[in-house]
Parts: C-alpha cells; structure tokens; sequence
C-alpha cells in the first residue's frame, strides 16, 4: 500500500473509532476491566476521623507524630490483542472483508485502553506468530498498531491458533485483559486456550460472514479454502446438500461456544454485514453485571 494512501486509512480509522471510544466504550472499559488491587500511594498526616488501622507506625515514631498510610486502586491495566491475519480473514461477502473489520474493532478497543492510560500489545498471527508489538502506552504507540494492521501481508495463509496462545503464556508475564481477534476457523486450541484463560482475562472476539453459515440456492459454484487451496465444486440446488452443510456448521459453532463456557472466556460475535458496537456494548453490559 502506497505511504499516502496508508495514512489516509489510518487517519479515517482512527476519527472513526477513536471518537465510539471516548462517546461509547471508555467508560464501560474503564468499568468492567479492574485493575490488580489496591496499591499503597503515600502517608499523610493524621485527621480526625481517619482509620486507627492505617496509622504507620514507623512514620509517626520518627516524627513523633501521627501519620496514616494512604491507599489507592492500582489501575493499571495491560491489554494484549491477538489478531488472526490468516487467509480466511480476506473474506466478506457484505459491507466489508473480515480483516478490514479486525482492524476497526482492534482499534475501538486499542483507544479505550488509551483513554484509561493502560499498556496495549497486539500479536498478528497466522501458522505462527508473525508479528509481536510489545505493550505500551501512547496515541503514537496505537497508531502504530493500526498501521500495522491496515498494510500488513501475511508470511503464510493458514491458522494456527494453539501456537499463539502458548506464545502468550510464555511471553506475557503479568496478568493482561486477552482479547482474541479471529474467525476461529481452526481445531486443536482447547488445551492451550484453558492454560491461557487460566492466567488471563480472555475474551474471543469471532468475525463471522454470514454466507459462511448459510449458502444460496444459485447452481453449481466453485469453493476454494482461502487457506489451504482445496478446492470443490458444490451444488447449491441440492436441498440435501445444503442441509448437511447447515448441520455441520452450526455444529462447529455450538462446539465453539461450549468451548468458550467452559473456560470462562467472554464470545464476542460480530458480522461483516453489521456493526460490531450493539455486540460489544452487550459484552461489556454482561461483564459489568458480573462485577
């Protein structure tokens, strides 16, 4: 992508989004996701009425005077993102691709963080990790993110979802608010997914099509898996074949969802043909109940 037309985007991007995370989202962030605990701040002097139980000794014996220790919540927050950039992610049949709406919703919640002075991090993957960007905190440092999400070109198309989460567990050390970014056309995570959910505040975020889920009746098409290659030609007049392949997915998708219960991880799904706000006011509206 030439450098002008890759800041234009980014500029579009970010008015766009920056602006739900101030109006919409900073707010409920700042809510919902809590930080480590209560940190102890300073000591100050004595004042009738504060709490016998505060008083630092140690400070009142050597000025022989009272002083008590103050205490505030300990805000600070690491938010990670983990973005499929696989060859799936390149698909959309409505408003927009699935990556081009990653992209946005990555950003939506980069500048919550933002407004909330929290560290952000993104991994892209695909097979493997193909890009880490360390958390930290800073417009310039989001910024930076979504650049890389709008021009980035994967090494390879495949999904590897396992892969990432060990790197995650591996990598990131302190407890981090984990959100994973991905069509989830993939098997096999399970084991690591519990081993990261365990450790950190995980949430799914899957983008969906819906003609993934449901084909029209239009003839003979050609399929090809954006992934892999493979390729099929499939009758779409076929009632039969049609139900089967309703089944099958809507089997995939509840094994999906028992999978993120069990775990206690947040779904989040959201559609290229609709907008991402109602399903992640509703999650934060769910969460803020829980809290």
């Amino acid at each position: 992508m030439e450098t002008t037309e890759l800041l234009r985007k980014v500029r579009k991007i970010e008015i766009k989004t920056r602006k739900l995370s101030q109006n919409i989202f900073s707010g409920q962030y700042h809510s919902v996701f809590k930080g480590q605990g209560i940190a102890f701040s300073e000591v100050r002097e004595y004042q009738i009425g504060d709490d016998v139980r505060l008083i630092d000794w140690n400070v009142t014996a050597r000025f022989n005077h009272p002083f008590v220790k103050v205490f505030e919540e300990e805000r600070e927050l690491t938010l990670v993102l983990l973005i499929d950039v696989s060859g799936s992610e390149s698909f959309g049949t409505r408003e927009t691709f699935k990556r081009n709406l990653i992209a946005e919703v990555s950003a939506v919640l980069s500048f919550s963080a933002l407004q909330n002075n929290d560290k952000i991090g993104a991994i892209l993957f695909s097979n493997d990790v193909e890009r880490f960007i360390p958390p930290k905190k800073g417009r310039t440092h989001v910024l930076h993110i979504v650049r890389e999400l709008l021009n980035y070109e994967p090494k390879v198309k495949t999904t590897n979802i396992s892969r990432v989460l060990q790197f995650v567990f591996n990598s990131i050390k302190k407890k981090a608010i984990v959100f994973i970014i991905s069509d989830f056309l993939d098997s096999g995570f399970e084991d690591a997914l519990k081993i990261v959910a365990r450790k950190h505040d995980t949430i799914a975020i899957q983008v969906v099509d819906q003609r993934e889920g449901e084909l029209l009746p239009v003839g003979l098409i050609y399929l090809q898996d954006a992934e892999t290659g493979e390729s099929i030609w499939f009758d779409t007049n076929d009632p039969n074949a049609l139900k089967n392949y309703k089944i099958w997915w809507h089997s995939r998708q509840l094994k999906l969802k028992e999978m993120f219960q069990k775990y206690k991880v947040d779904h989040i799904q959201i559609n290229t043909g609709e907008s991402y706000i109602e399903p992640l006011i509703e999650f934060f509206r769910r969460r803020g109940k829980r809290t």
